[in-house]
């Protein structure tokens, strides 16, 4: 039986008591900005700050979005100037 990101997704959700249905791609975009703008090990780590802010706002799928738009117009707007160690 294949499994699928979808699978998983249910799986971990069951695990951890969360009912909740965000935006799946919309995040994964966000990973996609944050990993390319900024470094591959910042994705894994944003995704958790976003689902932090997110709870600290109340929770729920809004605040999942808009914590993730904030972070993805702060990803591309992220240059060499602002990466430590770069110029």
């Amino acid at each position: 039986m294949e499994r699928t990101l979808d699978d998983w997704i249910a799986e971990v959700k069951a695990d951890l008591g969360i009912d909740l249905d965000v935006d799946v791609h919309g995040l994964l975009d966000t990973a996609r900005v944050v990993a390319h703008g900024v470094a591959r090990p910042a994705a894994p780590l944003t995704a958790f700050l976003i689902g932090y802010a997110a709870a600290q706002r109340g929770g729920g799928a809004e605040a999942v979005a808009e914590a993730a738009r904030r972070t993805e117009a702060l990803a591309e707007g992220w240059g060499p100037a602002d990466r430590p160690g770069e110029s």
